[in-house]
């Protein structure tokens, strides 16, 4: 039997049953080749002078990495000039960025997190990176990047397609287009993406839980419950007996819940109930609520579902609760809605 590959699953997608358009085909297999691209400067590290500190600071004054800035623009050359986009945002920079003049204009967006996790870079731990697709509303303003930012501005519920590729000992490209979850595994030595997994299901239950410990002495008191109870294990209410995983990298943490369930919690703390939250909506919280939800989980922030917040800003914050249904219901009860 032939190997399908994401060019035939995309394929079948659009001519067989009707998902996608022609247009948001090309635009994943774009984005799929600028993942490879990533995948082959991160697989070659200290050997191509790509790691360390690029000494700048993104929108949200983080210190890039250089392979933050070389996978951002990876992203942007690769799916500029394909006549697929209108716009594109990024984690990385601070307003849209518009398809040059000399290129068509389609009518997509993109947003995108270019490598998730850049703090595991240097220690050669799994990192990856994030996107999501919207449609461009008729007659959006996209005469500069000021004025396209309200075109992004729309709910989780209007994506059209969202996934995530892990750099780790493969290369994998999780995928939904609102007909479930695919997962792609690229052959190097082929250069392609091939289905190695279809119609990813996530356990409603779960003895495993991803969380950062440290800011234990920050959370609100339903996670310190929640949490509370999961380590009293087999005697406490719950009863039975759970594992900590964290990996410090949201697209390994959730690579594994897809692969074998659990709970991963960024959730609202005393740190930063300022600014919202700590994960971006746009491009972390939204594509992977999606991919939770069309593999049978839950995305919560603890007080609403991810995918019903309406954004009012390009790098908005929000808390995130994701993962295996029952556990994720759980902990957005104790929060008493």
């Amino acid at each position: 039997m032939a190997l399908r590959t994401l060019a035939r699953y995309l394929t079948e997608e659009q001519r067989d049953k009707g998902v996608i358009t022609t247009d948001l085909k090309f635009l994943i297999e774009i984005v799929s080749r600028a993942c490879q691209s990533i995948s082959v400067a991160i697989g070659k590290g200290g050997l191509a002078g790509v790691l360390g500190e690029a000494g700048s600071d993104n929108v949200q004054g983080e210190a890039q990495k250089k392979l933050d800035v070389l996978s951002n623009d990876i992203l942007l050359d690769a799916n500029e000039w394909g006549g697929h986009l209108a716009a594109m945002a990024s984690e990385e920079m601070d307003l849209p960025h518009l398809v040059p003049h000399r290129f068509p204009k389609g009518e997509y967006l993109l947003t995108f997190d270019p490598l998730d996790g850049s703090s595991n870079i240097d220690v050669n731990v799994s990192i990856g990176t994030i996107f999501s697709v919207l449609k461009c509303p008729e007659g959006a303003d996209l005469s500069t990047p000021e004025a396209a930012e309200a075109a992004f501005l729309q709910p989780g519920t209007a994506q059209v397609a969202a996934g995530y590729a892990v750099y780790g000992p493969t290369t994998t490209l999780i995928l939904t287009v609102g007909d479930g979850v695919a997962v792609f595994t690229l052959d190097r030595e082929l250069g392609i993406f091939i289905l190695t997994q279809e119609k990813v299901q996530i356990p409603a239950d779960t003895k495993e839980f991803a969380i950062n410990m440290a800011n234990q002495r920050f959370w609100e008191a339903p996670v310190q419950r929640y949490v509370g109870e999961m380590q009293a294990g087999k005697e406490g209410p719950l009863g039975k007996d759970y594992n900590m995983r964290w990996v410090g990298s949201m697209v390994a943490d959730v690579h594994r819940i897809m692969t074998r369930g659990g709970i991963f919690m960024y959730p609202l703390d005393s740190k930063t109930k300022d600014q919202g939250g700590k994960l971006r909506l746009m491009y972390e919280a939204n594509p992977m609520a999606f991919l939770v939800e069309q593999a049978g989980g839950a995305a919560t922030t603890g007080r609403q579902r991810i995918l019903d917040i309406q954004p009012d800003k390009l790098h908005q914050r929000v808390p995130v609760i994701l993962g295996s249904r029952n556990e994720v219901e759980r902990v957005t009860a104790y929060h008493g809605i």
